[in-house]
């Protein structure tokens, strides 16, 4: 008898469908020569460390460093205690029975590394020898599991995957036990928890939000000018910025008494827009974020529901093209479209042409190919299923049209020798635009405008000219859409689509792991949501202010490591080197952390929160935070450009009030002045000014 594992009882149900199988067992399905069982996802895990002997959180332990990592099935916990999850032993013991009846296992968990591990945790736990063939499919229809089932491959030639496998969960391992640990004996309370992905994206998120809060914004004066040509009024932004009004006010009277502006430079342009490459699963997260608020666990969700459902390709994919054997499906894919309300009329008036084949590309195709719809009907689906199914087959049909093909205008002008410009854009052929019937954004600082025909020497009428008066802003702080980015190219900045592709390698997480993360982050209070913003929590701050400059908190060295583990799956990397590196590591940062000053919570001046009433306000070193992660008020000892001292907010937050403070300094003139610190209704931090400076006039201080 062949034994087939799946990873999840409904793909194990489809394939016992397709071969055969259909008398319902306890814990599998038999029929036809096949026995189809399944897993629960990790049904077996590396032990702790108690499981070695070694109990308790003790400095002379560490590092951990075990020569043999020892396999134990999952576990529950009761009280304050973990004991074996009893449907885990259960399904375990179902499997290793039909593991030592079977000729062979046909392996049909999730077709990718973590699948890999699932699996292969299990086959070594059980303690089995039965030969096993690999079945690697990108979706779950009836004939891509056929097709899967006539290229069975040796299990063997996923022995690299594996050990990639192997080595990302022992790493995970040895760096968040011996770093947590760590940290948890430095600070001397509390349990605290570190890992070798997890502490890097919490120092992206922090590190964000910190640059933010801290950031100064400067005030800055610019002219808008109005004007007209053929009855079509538009305006003309400065090239230059002003620093004070009084000199924008001077350029202004300069410019009406020009009494009229002359086009001194038009230039157009033509622009062809290639098409936007196939989603991969991080992309989908970081659109469908963007666009529809979807937490990346929440995308992740629905797209393996949908997978399921075989209604779209397996979604934890790391590619953003397809070979060119799956090309020849595409145009039956863009057919069954046809009758879908949104794309219908576009394939109507578009495919009959040749397809674009940017995304096409066999060498770019990882362990799965991008995101596709398949050829099932999408029938029966959730609001929320529908939406992310929209969007993938939208992305399909944007991958394979037109370019788009724009004339883009930039238009110079000059009033009194005060130089002007403003933008335009014609679309000449929307191309693949016109998929979700796509608008440029426009009216934004340096955004474009409907201009009318200009040449070069025009002189238009001055119909007015204004100063707007705008402040320099910070960066924002971190969506999950952008902290999805942030982790695929390891923290840096990169807006160019083929940049970040080639960076994907040095990124840190997996497309199948982000989500995770993220969530982890979550679970372990560290960071909270606000909005659609990330923000880390009282608990978060103190975490990364402890580690920041450790080496734990390197976004780039994680981004080398997860190279290296792609690295030891494609063969060009030796897994005991990889692992020997990572014990070096893990004793550096057991070392850090040990050596480390970490603040006290009892040595920090601390005083009730007069917010929430039942928390308490710690003071540290940029911020007094309130330690109810239920209330999470924060006060910021820099107030504009004034370090408040520990008693100044010891006053603020004991009476709602501080006593006047010189040394402020105002960002729009750069001149101090004096004040009291006092809370807002909404406890927000506001300004009083003395009774002969303004009266008791108040004003926001942040």
């Amino acid at each position: 008898m062949k034994i087939i594992i799946a990873e999840k009882p409904s793909v194990a149900k489809s394939i016992a469908a397709i071969v055969g199988a259909n008398n319902k067992k306890d814990g599998y399905i038999e029929g036809n020569g096949y026995a189809v069982t399944w897993a629960f996802g990790h049904l077996v895990g590396l032990a702790m460390p108690e499981h070695y002997g070694i109990e308790g959180f003790k400095r002379e332990n560490l590092p951990i460093l075990p020569k043999e990592f020892k396999l134990l099935l999952r576990q529950v916990k009761e009280g304050k205690e973990y004991k074996n999850d009893p449907g885990v032993m259960k399904q375990l013991k179902v499997i290793k029975e039909l593991f030592n009846s079977g000729d062979e296992i046909i392996v049909a968990t999730d077709a990718g590394r973590e699948g890999e591990l699932i699996f292969r945790y299990i086959f070594e736990y059980v303690g089995s020898s039965l030969p096993f063939r690999r079945l690697w499919i990108s979706s779950l229809t009836d004939r891509a599991i056929k097709d899967g089932f006539q290229t069975l491959r040796p299990g063997r030639d996923y022995d690299n995957l594996y050990a990639s496998a192997k080595a990302r969960s022992t790493a995970d391992w040895l760096v968040g036990i011996n770093a947590s640990q760590a940290l948890s004996i430095s600070a001397g309370y509390g349990v605290w928890s570190l890992g070798r992905v997890q502490t890097p994206t919490l120092a992206i998120i922090c590190s964000r939000y910190l640059e933010n809060k801290d950031f100064k914004p400067q005030t800055y004066f610019r002219l808008k000018l109005h004007t007209a040509k053929d009855a079509v009024v538009f305006p003309a932004l400065s090239v230059d910025k002003f620093v004070t009004r009084t000199i924008a006010e001077e350029v202004t009277a300069q410019v009406k008494a020009a009494g009229a502006v002359k086009v001194t430079g038009v230039e157009r342009k033509e622009v062809k827009q290639e098409p936007p490459l196939l989603y991969d699963l991080t992309t989908l997260q970081k659109e469908a974020n963007s666009k529809h608020g979807f937490s990346a666990d929440k995308t992740l969700t629905i797209a393996q529901a949908l997978y399921e459902a075989k209604k779209i390709s397996y979604p934890r994919t790391g590619s953003r093209y397809i070979s060119e054997d799956v090309l020849e499906e595409i145009p039956h894919l863009i057919a069954m479209l046809r009758s879908h309300p949104l794309f219908g009329a576009y394939i109507d008036s578009r495919f009959d042409t040749t397809l674009n084949t940017r995304s096409v590309d066999d060498t770019k195709v990882t362990d799965h190919h991008a995101l596709i719809i398949t050829e099932d009907p999408a029938t029966g689906l959730s609001k929320d299923e529908q939406l992310i199914y929209d969007m993938v087959a939208g992305r399909m049909l944007e991958a394979f049209g037109e370019r788009c093909i724009k004339e883009n205008t930039t238009v110079s002008l000059d009033a009194g020798g005060v130089h002007f410009s403003c933008k335009g854009s014609v679309t000449l052929v929307p191309g693949w635009r016109s998929v979700f019937n796509f608008k440029d954004e426009s009216n934004d600082e340096d955004g474009t405008t409907v201009l009318p025909a200009l040449i070069e020497d025009d002189s238009l009428s001055i119909r007015d000219c204004e100063i707007q008066e705008k402040q320099t802003k910070p960066r924002p702080l971190h969506t999950e859409s952008s902290l999805l980015a942030a982790m695929e190219s390891a923290g840096k900045e990169v807006e160019n689509e083929e940049e970040r592709e080639a960076m994907k390698d040095c990124g840190i997480g997996t497309p199948a792991t982000r989500a995770a993360i993220i969530e982890t982050l979550f679970s372990r209070e560290y960071i909270t949501r606000e909005k659609k913003s990330l923000v880390p929590t009282n608990k978060g701050l103190v975490v990364y202010l402890a580690v920041k400059d450790k080496k734990i908190a390197d976004v780039a060295m994680t981004g080398q490591w997860e190279q290296a583990l792609n690295k030891i799956a494609s063969g060009e990397m030796d897994a005991a080197t990889f692992h020997k590196g990572i014990e070096v590591y893990a004793s550096q940062i057991t070392t850090e952390l040990l050596d480390m000053t970490f603040e006290q919570r009892d040595n920090r001046q601390s005083c009730p929160c007069p917010k929430c009433k039942s928390g308490n306000m710690v003071i540290y070193n940029k911020v007094a935070k309130c330690q109810n992660e239920s209330c999470g008020l924060t006060v910021w000892r820099s107030i504009a450009k004034k370090e408040l001292t520990d008693g100044q907010l010891t006053d603020l937050l004991m009476n709602g009030k501080t006593a006047f403070i010189k040394g402020f300094v105002s960002s729009k003139t750069g001149s101090t002045f004096e004040a009291a610190i006092k809370f807002d209704a909404d406890y927000k931090t506001v300004f009083e000014f003395p009774q002969n400076k303004g009266g008791s006039k108040k004003r926001r201080s942040k």
